[in-house]
C-alpha cells in the first residue's frame, strides 16, 4: 500500500492522514467546494476538489471518489466513519477497480448492515441477544405477539436503520397498530428497505460496547469496553473507557463474547460490537462495520494506534495485538465538541470561529480540524473536535476533563463545551450512578 485517499472530511480524514505519515504512505485528500480550507485538505500530500457543498454531490458520490482515487493513482481507500463507510456498494466498487478498500469487505458490510442477520449471528455465537423477534417481522398481530411475550414497553426498529431513524417505542398494546406502520414508513423513506424487527426496550440500560478488529488469517482480538451511555436522541456526546460498573470478570466475559461474534462472521478490520446493559447482564445491540468516532479512548488506555492497525491489516499483514498483551491503563474520556446550542436543544451553530485555543498539559489530546477564523459549513454534522483525556484513575480524568474544558476556547460559534462541563460536575456522573436518560432525567 502507497497512497491512500481518504474519502471523507474534517478531523477523521486528518486523524487517517496522521496515521499514513507515520506508515510512510502517501495520502490524497478529498474535498467539497465548502472544505477548501480544511485542515485535512492542507495536510494530505495530494487534493481534489469533488463536488459542490451537498453531500450527495461529493462525499456521498462514488463515481467521483473512485475518479479521484484512479487519477491520483492511490491504490487504497479509507471511507472514516459516516458517509459511505458502511456502504456495501462503495467497497465493491472500490476492489472491482483493484483499490484496496480499508475495511471489511462488502458482504461484512451488506450482512451485518441487515440488523436481523448480526441477530441471528450473535446468538449462533452464543452471545446474548435482546429478547424480541427472531427476524423480521411481517405484520402488527406478530409484533402483538412477540411484545407480549417479552413484556412492554418494546421497541421497533428499522433492518437496515441507523441513527435512531426507523425506531418506535411502544409502551402499550393499544399504540402498536400505529407505531408498527410508522417505523416501516419511515424505515421506507429512510433507508429504501421496509423491514423492521421488535426488541424488548430496556428503561434504565446502559450502553456499552467492545473495539474488536479482525485480520484476514483468522486472528481476532477485543480491546476492551466504552462507555457510550451520555447521548440524545441515540447520539453519543461522551464516550469513556473503561465503563465504570464493568468489572474484570465481566470485560473478559464480554470481550470473549465479542470475539466471537466476530469469528462467527470472519469479520477483518476495525469494527464494535455494542451491547445494552441492565442488572448486570448484556445483550448485543448491533455491530458497526466501521472506526468509531470514539475510538481514541480504546487507542488512550491501551497506548495503541487503531488506524494504523486497520490501514496494515487492510494490507493482508497479521495482527500486531495480542490479547494477552494488552492491559488497560488508567481512564480515559472523550467529549465531542459539536458546533451546536446545548441552551436551544443542541441546535446546531455554523459560522466563523473568531477564537480557537485547544487545551494542552499532561493527558490531553484535542482531534480537530478547525482553526481561528475557520468557517464552519451548515452542511455536514457538527462535530468540530474531540477532546481527549487520559488520567490515572476516573477521578483523574474526570478532573483533567474539567481542567481542559475550562482552557478549551471557542468564539464566533456556540458549541457543546458548557454542556460538557455540566456533565463533569454532575454528581450522578461522577458517580458513575447513570444510564441512556441521563440527559432526561438529570436535567443537565
Amino acid at each position: 500500500m502507497k497512497k491512500v485517499l481518504i474519502a471523507n472530511r474534517g478531523e477523521i480524514a486528518l486523524r487517517v492522514i496522521r496515521a499514513c505519515k507515520e506508515l510512510g504512505i502517501q495520502t490524497v485528500a478529498v474535498y467539497s467546494q465548502a472544505d477548501v480550507d480544511s485542515l485535512h485538505v492542507r495536510f494530505a500530500d495530494e487534493a481534489v476538489c469533488i463536488g459542490p457543498p451537498a453531500s450527495k454531490d461529493s462525499y456521498l458520490l462514488i463515481p467521483r471518489l473512485i475518479s479521484a482515487a484512479e487519477v491520483t493513482n492511490a491504490d487504497a481507500i479509507h471511507p472514516g466513519y459516516g458517509f459511505l463507510a458502511e456502504n456495501a456498494e462503495f467497497a465493491e466498487v472500490t476492489r472491482s477497480c483493484n483499490i484496496n478498500f480499508i475495511g471489511p469487505t462488502p458482504d461484512m458490510i451488506r450482512n451485518l448492515g441487515d440488523k436481523a442477520f448480526a441477530k441471528a449471528s450473535m446468538k449462533k455465537a452464543n452471545v446474548p441477544t435482546i429478547p424480541g423477534s427472531e427476524g423480521l417481522v411481517e405484520s402488527v398481530k406478530d409484533a402483538e405477539r412477540l411484545a407480549d411475550e417479552a413484556g412492554y414497553p418494546v421497541i421497533i426498529k428499522a433492518t437496515a436503520g441507523g441513527g435512531g431513524r426507523g425506531m418506535r417505542l411502544v409502551r402499550k398494546k393499544s399504540d402498536m397498530e400505529t407505531m408498527f406502520k410508522q417505523a416501516q414508513q419511515e424505515a421506507m423513506v429512510g433507508f429504501g428497505n421496509p423491514g423492521v424487527y421488535l426488541e424488548k426496550y430496556f428503561t434504565h440500560a446502559r450502553h456499552i460496547e467492545v473495539q474488536i478488529i479482525g485480520d484476514s488469517h483468522g486472528n481476532v482480538v477485543a480491546l476492551g469496553e466504552r462507555e457510550c451511555s451520555i447521548q440524545r436522541k441515540h447520539q453519543k456526546l461522551i464516550e469513556e473507557s473503561p465503563s465504570p460498573v464493568v468489572t474484570e470478570a465481566l470485560r473478559e466475559e464480554m470481550c470473549a463474547a465479542a470475539v466471537r461474534g466476530a469469528k462467527e462472521v470472519s469479520y477483518q478490520s476495525a469494527g464494535t460490537i455494542e451491547f445494552l446493559f441492565q442488572d448486570n447482564k448484556y445483550y448485543f445491540m448491533e455491530m458497526n462495520t466501521r472506526i468509531q468516532v470514539e475510538h481514541p479512548v480504546t487507542e488512550t488506555v491501551l497506548d495503541i494506534d487503531l488506524i494504523k492497525e486497520q490501514i496494515l491489516v487492510a494490507a493482508g499483514e497479521k495482527l500486531s495485538l495480542q490479547s494477552d498483551q494488552l492491559k488497560l491503563r488508567g481512564h480515559s474520556i472523550e467529549c465531542r465538541i459539536n458546533a451546536e446550542d446545548p441552551d436551544n436543544g443542541f441546535r446546531p451553530s455554523p459560522g466563523r470561529i473568531e477564537t480557537f485555543h485547544v487545551p494542552g498539559g499532561p493527558g490531553v489530546r484535542v482531534d480537530t480540524h478547525a482553526y481561528a477564523q475557520y468557517v464552519i459549513p451548515p452542511f455536514y454534522d457538527s462535530l468540530i473536535a474531540k477532546l481527549i483525556v487520559h488520567g490515572k484513575n476516573r477521578t483523574e480524568a474526570i478532573d483533567r476533563t474539567k481542567r481542559a474544558l475550562d482552557e478549551f476556547i471557542v468564539e464566533g460559534i456556540k458549541t457543546t463545551i458548557p454542556f460538557h462541563q455540566k456533565v463533569m460536575r454532575n454528581e450522578s456522573f461522577i458517580k458513575g450512578q447513570f444510564d441512556t436518560t441521563f440527559l432526561e432525567t438529570e436535567k443537565i
